[in-house]
C-alpha cells in the first residue's frame, strides 16, 4: 500500500465524499508509523458509536429494561462486532502502518480493525456531523440493532462461552510452531478443551492463529455428540 490515502475506496466505505481528508488520514494512521495516530479519534468515535446505538435501542425497544439495553449495547459496540464490520469493509487495507507492525500482521489484527472503524466514525462525526455518523452506523449496525442479524462474536470468546455453558475446562492455547523470518513470521497454534477436542491453525500473528484455531475447534465441536 502506498502512503497516499485511497480517497475512492474511502468514499465507497463512507457512502459519501469526505470533506476534510486530514481527519481520515489521521483516523487511518497506526502509531507504529511514528506519526500522529488514530487514538484520539478512536476515543471520540467509540463514544459516538455508543450514543447512536444506545439511542436506537431506547427508541426501538420501548419496554426493554436498562439491563437488557446495556447487554445489547455491550455486544453491539464490542471489539468483535467492530472488527467484523471493519474487515467486511476492507478498512484495514487503508491503514498506514510502520514496517514492523505491517510485517507482524497488523493488517489482520482484530484489535486494530476495531480501533480503526471507531476512529473513522470519530473522523466522520467531526467532518460531517452527527447525522452523517448516525447514517453510517445504522447502515452497518442497523440490522443487528433490530435483532434481524446476530452480532458476531470473536471465536475465542465464543469458544470460552461454549466451554463455560457445558461446564468444561476453559480453552487452552499453545504455540506449536513459529516459522519464517522476523519480518514475516508464521505461527501455528493449537487449542484444546480438556481432552474433549483439539484443533490447530496457522496465522501471520499469534493472535490470528489463535482466532483461526478457535474457529476450527468450534466448527468441530458443533458436530460433536456430547
Amino acid at each position: 500500500m502506498t502512503d497516499k490515502l485511497d480517497t475512492g475506496a474511502l468514499a465507497e466505505i463512507l457512502g459519501s465524499t469526505p470533506d476534510d481528508l486530514a481527519l481520515y488520514e489521521l483516523a487511518l494512521t497506526h502509531g507504529s508509523t511514528g506519526r500522529a495516530d488514530y487514538q484520539r479519534l478512536e476515543f471520540l468515535g467509540d463514544r459516538v458509536l455508543g450514543l447512536v446505538i444506545a439511542s436506537e435501542l431506547y427508541a426501538r425497544y420501548p419496554t426493554a429494561s436498562e439491563g437488557e439495553m446495556s447487554s445489547r449495547l455491550h455486544v453491539l459496540a464490542s471489539g468483535a462486532t467492530c472488527a467484523a464490520i471493519a474487515q467486511r469493509l476492507n478498512l484495514t487495507d487503508l491503514i498506514r502502518f510502520g514496517a514492523q507492525a505491517r510485517n507482524d500482521g497488523g493488517r489482520y489484527s482484530d484489535n486494530i480493525a476495531a480501533d480503526a472503524i471507531e476512529a473513522l466514525i470519530g473522523a466522520l462525526y467531526l467532518d460531517q456531523g452527527i447525522d452523517a455518523a448516525r447514517a453510517f452506523i445504522l447502515a452497518h449496525w442497523g440490522d443487528m440493532v433490530d435483532g434481524q442479524v446476530e452480532a458476531p462474536k470473536h471465536p475465542k470468546a465464543a469458544l470460552q462461552e461454549w466451554a463455560l455453558a457445558r461446564k468444561r475446562r476453559p480453552p487452552e492455547y499453545e504455540i506449536v510452531a513459529r516459522e519464517g523470518p522476523d519480518h514475516s513470521p508464521r505461527f501455528r497454534v493449537a487449542v484444546s478443551v480438556g481432552k474433549l477436542a483439539r484443533a490447530e491453525a496457522e496465522g501471520t500473528s499469534k493472535q490470528a492463529a489463535e482466532k483461526a484455531a478457535a474457529a476450527a475447534l468450534l466448527a468441530e465441536l458443533e458436530g460433536l455428540k456430547e
